[in-house]
């Protein structure tokens, strides 16, 4: 009998062995290896979600919340818009068709209550909610063109141009940027989070990446006056993703495979049974959404939550050697070098984004080589949005440049400008954009992507990446 208990003994043992420590965070993965575990929250710990719609909580951090309050942590959830601009959902739902502006504005406040009572199934309260009510789909081009008060942002759909909800902090403020900066920047600051979750920049949805995007500058004002918190980004809207559809609780929740070997880092977050269970039925108190998108939102209801971002790019100024240019791209630690005919030295990410950066003689560099067969038409809008410790965002440049051909036009917001120092080269494999940095505003570090077009046709899309420039 003793011998049968030593052997059992042993036998446990070598599991909890081979199981690991719990609680232990593992180191970061990349790609579409297995995926570090999240780690643990902490007793007393401060976890903020920050959230573009109602609904984007319950299907990506459902585990989050309820890891966190098991474990003593306290939850704030902060709502960018209500999500009133889903028409479809609406009609759906409501089994009518309208565009009255009050329509709208009752769509809004009908998602709003539901994510009241999915988070209070939860366990949270209405006090840990906040909901700012900024236009749904109407955030980006805020985020890009209106930042003057006074002249704010009016939605073509609902013809409304300041925050409609009463009974919310930002009742009547007008669209404009500075209004979300500054609201988002207080909540950060009141709060002091540990942990931030947000909306993915590499997101097809407009409002997700602009929250992530509105974010980072929050960060970069508060920086030294608030302890930085870790921020992990979530994923919710990536074409053909998640698959197979609809509820599926025995399954992992892998990422999408355009991202194979990119150098976003992953991180995992387990959920038990139960845990699945319960974030299928928070899912389902969004009725207003489940109507018409069900067999989608339920797909995000698995065993695993993800989270990733991508690191920071580092630039460093480089001296103008004739007949050499060196070109750093966004691959950080996972690039490989190539060296191409021309001397010419560049190192391509392994996610084949092939989108190159560099700093040089006063400007900024961004090299984009172009696919096979694109042909003259071959076009790209590229965003960058610079940051400068001591002047206010608001008086940052917000630069666009539209490249199709031998056309390139330059925008601040919705001015157009005209530099003749901006240089667009196409030559038979790519497309080299130049721009001073002083037309930038001189800025610490950029924010910026690349949209490019064959066509009508978008044939590359390269995400929001930071970028340190000083």
């Amino acid at each position: 009998m003793k011998k049968m208990r030593k052997i059992s003994l042993f036998i446990l043992l070598l599991v909890l062995l081979s199981c690991g420590c719990a609680g232990v965070k593992k180191p970061l993965l990349s790609g579409q290896d297995r995926h570090a575990e999240f780690g643990v929250f902490k007793k007393d710990e401060r976890i903020m979600i920050l959230v573009p719609h109602p609904d984007d909580e319950a299907i990506c951090c459902a585990g989050v919340i309820q890891d966190a309050l098991k474990a003593g942590a306290r939850v704030r959830i902060v709502y960018l818009t209500n999500g009133d601009h889903n028409e479809f959902a609406f009609i759906v739902y409501e089994r009518r068709i309208t565009l009255r502006q009050g329509e709208f504005i009752h769509l809004g406040e009908v998602r709003q209550k539901e994510a009241i009572k999915a988070m209070k199934f939860l366990g949270l309260s209405e006090k840990d909610l906040v909901f700012l009510g900024y236009p749904d789909y109407g955030t980006f081009e805020i985020f890009t063109k209106y930042w003057q008060a006074g002249k704010p942002f009016r939605d073509r759909l609902t013809r409304i141009s300041k925050v409609p909800y009463k009974d919310e902090p930002s009742y009547g403020v007008e669209y404009v940027g500075q209004n979300i900066l500054t609201d988002i920047s207080r909540q950060i600051l009141d709060y002091q989070p540990d942990k931030i979750f947000v909306s993915h920049p590499a997101d097809v949805n407009v409002d997700h990446k602009t929250l992530y995007l509105f974010l980072q500058i929050a960060l970069s004002e508060l920086e030294g006056r608030i302890p930085r918190p870790e921020v992990y980004p979530y994923l919710v809207h990536c074409v053909g993703w998640p698959k197979p559809r609809f509820y599926h609780p025995d399954l992992e929740l892998n990422p999408p495979e355009k991202f194979k070997d990119s150098p976003l880092r992953w991180l995992r977050l387990d959920l038990n049974p139960a845990q699945v269970d319960k974030k299928y039925r928070t899912i389902l108190f969004y009725k207003s959404q489940t109507a018409s998108h069900a067999f989608y939102l339920l797909s995000f209801a698995r065993k695993s939550e993800l989270f990733s971002d991508y690191p920071e790019l580092e630039l460093k100024p480089q001296t103008a050697v004739p007949g050499r240019e060196l070109v750093y791209s966004d691959a950080s630690d996972l690039a490989r070098e190539e060296t191409f005919p021309s001397g010419l030295k560049k190192e391509t990410a392994p996610e084949k984004e092939s989108v190159s950066y560099a700093v040089e003689g006063g400007n900024l560099i961004v090299r984009l080589d172009k696919p096979k067969r694109s042909g003259i038409r071959f076009g790209v809008i590229l965003y960058i949005f610079g940051y400068r410790q001591g002047t206010p965002f608001a008086q940052m440049p917000k630069v666009r440049i539209i490249n199709i051909g031998k056309s390139c036009k330059i925008f601040d917001g919705k001015a157009r400008l005209k530099d003749p120092l901006v240089r667009a080269v196409i030559s038979g494999d790519s497309l080299t954009i130049k721009i001073p940095l002083k037309l930038l505003g001189d800025p610490d570090h950029a924010l910026t992507a690349l949209k490019a077009y064959h066509g009508s046709l978008p044939v590359d899309l390269v995400v929001f990446r930071k970028i340190k420039l000083k």
